[in-house]
């Protein structure tokens, strides 16, 4: 029988202490049973997934006011991950612009083994420490930024590798794992550690992981947007009107906070250059975008200060 070698050993060792990768015996074989039975005891399990990620509200309040900060400071939010761990960092960063209307820079997602690695696997990316420091070195990290290093393990080489460069400059980071007392959790400076427990199909991380993950930076995203004013009474104000449905979403938007009716809401935005924020402020003060324009810059995007502003000259 072949030997391991130490490494490898080590390696076996670690995954046998992680809850990602137990196997529950209680589950017998899945393949024996009938559809419907599968189907409730997966959702069962995902149930457990906002449960999971509650616990970590206190961590999760810590990271969005970090984040809020460092945007607030022109910083940026730089997710790093492999697997599917990147790919939902890709992909939160990839929505941030048509849904807030922000720099495709202000938020960024970079996957181990580069663009390729987000449709098909790349051999080994998760393993080469030296690709998360050069891809940030790339971006010229700096002290203003925050790094969020998603895995579901909180083992990954490529992602403690980035949190070590990132936390060396003084940018704030962030371990978003599904294991408690991760390794990337005391590397960051916040642990954000969902406790999933055992997968569904044991290992399968892109699974009940893979989903607390994407409600994590749902959160993060989300809710530095709103404290950076991107919202108004809870809908969307900054939102980018790149095809039919989000220009009709624009002057629905507008109709519903404005009280005006469509055609005025379809004008008022032509003279706004598509601007829902805009448009709005140009409503509720009854002005031109120009004056408008100067009210929210001052106001520094915030909509309810720029109205109220207005309105008390």
């Amino acid at each position: 029988m072949p030997s391991h070698s130490s490494s490898l050993d080590d390696l076996l060792n670690v995954l046998a202490d992680l809850d990602t990768e137990a196997v529950t015996t209680e589950r017998g074989d899945l393949d024996l049973l009938e559809t419907s039975e599968l189907v409730r005891r997966m959702n069962a399990e995902d149930q457990l997934v906002a449960l999971a990620v509650a616990e970590c509200a206190e961590s999760i309040t810590r990271a969005v006011d970090g984040i809020t900060e460092r945007f607030r400071r022109g910083g940026r939010l730089v997710y790093i991950g492999a697997g599917t761990a990147g790919r939902i960092g890709v992909l939160d960063a990839s929505e941030c612009p048509p849904t807030f209307g922000t720099d495709p820079s202000m938020v960024v997602g970079l996957i181990a083994g580069g663009e390729e690695a987000i449709r098909s696997a790349v051999e080994n990316a998760e393993d080469d420490t030296e690709a998360a420091p050069r891809a940030l070195r790339d971006l010229a990290l700096a002290e203003q930024d925050t790094v969020v290093g998603i895995s579901a393990s909180g083992r990954t080489p490529y992602v403690i590798a980035g949190l070590e460069y990132a936390r060396s400059l003084g940018a704030l980071t962030i371990a978003v794992a599904s294991n408690r007392a991760s390794h990337t959790g005391a590397v960051a400076e916040i642990a954000i550690e969902t406790a999933t427990g055992p997968e569904f199909l044991s290992g399968s991380t892109r699974l009940k992981a893979g989903t607390a993950q994407k409600l994590v930076v749902n959160m993060l995203t989300t809710l530095s947007m709103i404290k950076l004013g991107k919202t108004y009474h809870g809908v969307m104000v900054d939102l980018m009107a790149t095809n039919e449905k989000l220009r009709a979403r624009s002057i629905r938007t507008v109709m519903q906070l404005s009280g005006v009716d469509a055609d005025r809401a379809s004008a008022t935005l032509h003279a706004a250059n598509g601007s829902v924020k805009l448009a709005l402020v140009m409503l509720a003060a009854d002005t031109d975008a120009e004056r408008a324009g100067t009210a929210l810059a001052d106001a520094g995007g915030i909509l309810r200060d720029a109205i109220a502003a207005l309105a008390a000259a």
